[in-house]
């Protein structure tokens, strides 16, 4: 986890993503449905049952579905339901060129 948390312990500098497989990783706000926290995550377009060939900038969090992930206050795999799609936090990698 970075030293850039927030005072929620909300890591806004996600570790980035990595392709596998041909899928790439989007940051997104979402909330656990098991403890309730808000933190940035990173899953594949395909796990929120959006089409890869999507443009990010047309994407909202309302079509999004909701996604498994590790939370880690769980220390569990949990469901996860999105609240935004951070295109500004991906387009500042890419410029940073991570």
């Amino acid at each position: 986890m970075s030293a850039d948390a927030d005072r929620d312990d909300r890591d806004l500098e996600a570790d980035p993503g990595t392709s596998t497989s041909g899928r790439v990783r989007v940051p997104v706000d979402a909330v656990c449905v098991g403890c309730g926290r808000i933190r940035v995550t990173r899953t594949s377009l395909e796990a929120m049952e959006i089409d890869p060939r999507a443009a990010l900038s047309d994407i909202d969090a309302a079509d999004c579905t909701s996604f498994k992930h590790v939370c880690r206050s769980c220390r569990a795999i949990t469901w996860w339901n999105p609240i935004a799609i951070l295109t500004g936090l991906l387009e500042s990698e890419r410029e940073r060129g991570e």
